[in-house]
């Protein structure tokens, strides 16, 4: 079990725990609350906590698209099945979260601020983070049935302009 400092914060523990369980099951959306706890224990994260300051980190104060309480940090995202993962930039981000000073909301812990042994998790993120960005901005959009009708009807409009039609549908009686 690894000696937990005293500084080392309940937020930067569960984005850890977070981690690791990405890093150990990378094709799982998201974790339950369950299962970030039981590898927060596991891990010896949970050492010197009151398990009750966990449960309000999983609820809001470190979820982007949860409505805050205090905390606003921007380091986990609830997925639509209820589980969580870390968050990815460009993830819906509730408004009330964004921070009123010029930098940024905490979305990762800080170097200096972990025990060394974690510390490699942090570049692992930005790859991972490089990789899912990459995947997203890589879809094909043709393949998309909606997206193919754009302009679809455009000669139907091609000898009138929109506000003539408008004009013309007004004068008409109904």
């Amino acid at each position: 079990m690894p000696l937990v400092e005293a500084k080392f914060l309940v937020a930067d523990r569960i984005w850890i725990a977070v981690a690791l369980l990405h890093q150990q099951a990378p094709e799982r959306e998201g974790f339950s609350k369950d299962e970030i706890r039981q590898k927060m224990r596991e891990i010896g994260v949970m050492e010197g906590l009151n398990p009750a300051t966990v449960a309000p980190h999983l609820k809001e104060h470190m979820v982007a698209n949860e409505r805050p309480s205090t905390g606003k940090y921007q380091m986990l995202f609830k997925v639509p099945s209820g589980n969580l993962r870390l968050f990815l930039p460009g993830d819906y981000v509730d408004p009330r979260r964004q921070s009123r000073r010029s930098s940024k909301t905490k979305q990762f812990p800080n170097r200096e601020e972990i025990p060394a042994e974690y510390v490699h998790l942090l570049d692992w993120y930005s790859e991972w983070v490089r990789k899912k960005t990459v995947n997203t901005k890589g879809i094909n959009y043709e393949d998309d049935p909606l997206i193919r009708l754009i302009g679809s009807g455009k000669h139907i409009w091609a000898d009138e302009h929109a506000d003539e039609y408008v004009e013309n549908l007004r004068r008409e009686d109904i």
